[in-house]
């Protein structure tokens, strides 16, 4: 068949007979799937940071600013909710208007597109380990500096959040680089789906949990908690993280001849000479590009506006708005996971092509979140519908972690830190501009202007889903191919 064909790997025929016949290591205690949970936390803790903010925002400023978004005709009632704790409040409030909250939300972003490039350079050159452990601790100590920054002014809280996007902005091209080494091709999907699913955890707990403390505590506890939380992954990840199967002195020899094996075909033995043209000029490459700007689209703007809706909009109280934005996100934690199982199902028992499965699932985790988000604008105050619905479009979101995300790892493995890097650095500019745009259009906090937001991201989720369907390859490139496979060709 033309799919299958396709999917075909340019590699010798001895070479493809032993990647499939090698013997499988157990899962149960290996290093690998200690790694996927080492790295889950470690994305964990990266989204928990990147999000605590979103919810502490509703509670930093004061007052004045929250009456001037007050119930009108357009607006939902506030809900019912339960006093307070008294307790001494000596956290500072700030009157910040809209376009101020927009930039400072999207902060992040600036710092964290500049070291996507470099980081999955640098990953591939210097080991992914350390740059990651690295890159994370920068992030939880400038997120403790945060009530700092704060009372500094808007401008230093800016600066402060930037510096913390340039530490996470090393983080997925140096564990995209560090799974190509420790990821056999017929579980990656597993692996990936195990990291992957940290992200949304983190999102998931951390913005309930900001929440609570914002409510029995006050915001400068959201980051300190979080911050110190980080702090303990970096010490396990310190000890227990290492670059590859070669380098880990726990692994078993069985679980690390399984592992060499498996990718013995597809990894180049040295990355000094990276074939930049040929990677920039690569069209699978580029349909990547726009599946993953596109999907993030929709995922930022939710990710930093949905508190503000939930508070703006449905009138859910700080305790409650934590609680029910991280229900989108639980759904899409669960999905991910299943999503991952059922990708490699389909591959290795089921014989599809792996193109076949990363557009089927893209097309999924894209196509119907937009139709949800959509629905979304018209539910007006039925917020129990407002939720279902966006609950069911970030939850079908996590088919697309088996899809479009994971792909890099199928076309070029031996650079995929790098491939992520510059797909990642284009997916970054909706978090830049999201808010900002967001948050602009959402001037009067009225259905109408959310609606507006709702559609601009369901438009390009549907135009991104479109381009990967068209271009989207999962069989290895040539230009990634290791030299002595080509020669044996």
């Amino acid at each position: 068949m033309e799919g299958d064909e396709q999917d075909t790997p340019l590699l010798p025929e001895a070479h493809r007979e032993k990647h499939q016949t090698v013997h499988k290591a157990a899962v149960c205690c290996s290093s690998r799937y200690g790694l996927a949970l080492l790295s889950c936390y470690a994305f964990f803790v990266v989204y928990s940071l990147r999000v605590n903010l979103s919810v502490a925002m509703v509670e930093m400023l004061n007052n004045t600013q929250k009456s001037s978004t007050n119930h009108s005709g357009s607006l939902c009632p506030a809900h019912n909710s339960p006093e307070r704790p008294k307790h001494n409040q000596t956290a500072s409030m700030y009157d910040w208007d809209s376009e101020t909250q927009g930039w400072i939300l999207g902060a992040f972003f600036y710092g964290y597109i500049l070291t996507q490039i470099p980081g999955g350079y640098l990953a591939s050159r210097c080991g992914p380990k350390w740059l990651l452990g690295l890159g994370v601790l920068g992030t939880v100590l400038f997120t403790l500096l945060t009530p700092l920054a704060a009372n500094l002014g808007a401008n230093y809280l800016f600066a402060v959040r930037v510096f913390e996007g340039i530490g996470e902005g090393v983080t997925y091209p140096a564990m995209y680089t560090m799974w190509a080494a420790w990821a056999p091709p017929l579980e990656r999907s597993r692996l990936f789906s195990i990291s992957y699913i940290g992200g949304q955890l983190g999102t998931v707990i951390a913005l309930p949990l900001s929440g609570e403390i914002c409510f029995y505590l006050d915001w400068t506890y959201v980051f300190y908690i979080f911050g110190a939380i980080g702090l303990f992954w970096f010490i396990l990840w310190s000890f227990l993280a290492f670059d590859s199967p070669n380098t880990h002195p726990r692994i078993s020899e069985e679980e690390r001849i399984y592992i060499n094996a498996s990718l013995k075909d597809e990894l180049a033995v040295s990355t000094n000479n990276i074939p930049w043209r040929a990677i920039v000029t690569s069209r699978p490459l580029w349909a990547i590009v726009v599946a993953h700007f596109s999907f993030n689209w929709s995922f930022y703007t939710l990710l930093t506006l949905l508190p503000t809706y939930m508070n703006d909009i449905l009138g859910f109280s700080i305790q409650q708005n934590g609680m029910l934005s991280a229900l989108p996100y639980l759904g899409c934690s669960i999905v991910a996971v299943l999503a991952g199982q059922f990708a490699d199902y389909l591959r290795e028992t089921c014989l599809y092509s792996t193109i076949r499965v990363r557009k089927a699932f893209t097309i999924v985790g894209m196509l119907f979140p937009a139709l949800f988000l959509v629905a979304t604008g018209y539910t007006g105050c039925n917020y129990i519908l407002a939720i279902t619905f966006l609950t069911l479009s970030s939850s079908l979101g996590g088919v697309a972690s088996s899809g479009f995300n994971i792909n890099h790892l199928d076309i070029a493995p031996s650079y995929a830190g790098i491939l992520l890097s510059i797909t990642n650095t284009f997916a970054t500019i909706p978090g830049m501009v999201g808010p900002v745009i967001g948050r602009g259009l959402t001037r009067h906090n009225t259905l109408e202007e959310w609606q507006s937001v709702f559609y601009i991201a369901a438009a390009i989720n549907v135009l991104g889903a479109l381009v990967y369907t068209l271009f989207g390859e999962g069989k290895v490139q040539p230009w990634a191919i290791p030299l002595d496979s080509k020669r044996n060709i």
